[in-house]
């Protein structure tokens, strides 16, 4: 082989290899977050079985899908513990990337953020073991005062349908007190200060199995129920395909459905 042949092939070779690596690192650059390597994570860390602290450890449905999609991109999931109300106007504030905290997919949200369906399910109704009275169904909240964790859906849904149902039944309206947390809601509900607490289905199960008899779900399905979504700032079309993308890698790898079905959700 003459010797600018083989200048001729090294160039060559040399230039597949430039353009190999320049193709990889705009790959690998076409999801950029706030922080190098890391997917910040929006969620409020007091929801099992969401996400909860177990000691230091964040622990929950969220993490475990946070984790499983930065994996999927090349980056390490990190949590920055939100109140659920703050949680859109921090990801607006650029103090993290992306939300999942088992939260709605609703308009009035999308148009704050984009969203990405990973989940559903649904809400139920929780009453004290001792309750004579255990409604099934959200009309039988009429003249009742009913718990929930502040910036929930359900508040306008009861809200609505006291103006609208129950004022049109003479039933009595239904008043709502909202607390920080869904733990609060639970004491309250114990403690005689409201009769009913609404909270999201798989969370009322964690909710019962620790109350150990002293509070039971009385709705015997589902109520009101929803698509969860992965959020994301408007505008981040690159995030918002990179999580796309790896939840459909999730999904394809089977390892998704163990993990809805560990968590008791359904695939969106």
């Amino acid at each position: 082989m003459k010797l600018n042949t083989i200048i001729r092939n090294t160039t060559l070779a040399s230039c597949v290899v430039a353009g190999l690596v320049q193709f990889g690192t705009a790959q690998a650059a076409e999801v950029k977050t706030i922080s190098a390597n890391e997917l910040k994570v929006g969620m409020e860390i007091s929801y099992p079985p969401f996400e909860y602290y177990e000691g230091e450890e964040v622990k929950g449905f969220d993490p475990e899908v946070s984790a499983a999609l930065a994996k999927r991109m090349g980056l390490e999931a990190t949590f920055n513990d939100t109140r659920f109300p703050n949680l859109v106007l921090g990801l607006n504030a650029n103090r993290y990337d992306t939300i999942i905290s088992g939260m709605y997919i609703l308009p009035e949200r999308l148009e704050q953020a984009d969203a990405i369906p990973y989940a559903q399910t649904g809400a139920a109704i929780m009453v004290r073991g001792d309750a004579t009275d255990k409604p099934a169904v959200p009309e039988d909240l009429c003249g009742k005062t009913v718990g929930m964790q502040q910036g929930t859906t359900w508040i306008k849904k009861l809200n609505d349908l006291s103006a609208g149902y129950c004022a049109e039944k003479g039933a009595g309206a239904i008043k709502v007190n909202e607390y920080p947390t869904t733990s609060e809601a639970s004491q309250a509900l114990l403690s005689g200060h409201i009769q009913a607490h609404v909270e999201i289905d798989a969370a009322s199960k964690m909710i019962v199995d620790k109350a150990r008899g002293r509070i039971v779900i009385s709705s015997p399905a589902a109520i009101y129920p929803q698509v969860l979504g992965i959020y994301v700032k408007k505008g981040n079309q690159q995030l918002l395909d990179g999580l796309q993308k790896a939840l459909d890698e999730f999904k394809a790898s089977g390892e998704y459905a163990e993990l809805l079905k560990k968590y008791n959700l359904e695939e969106a």
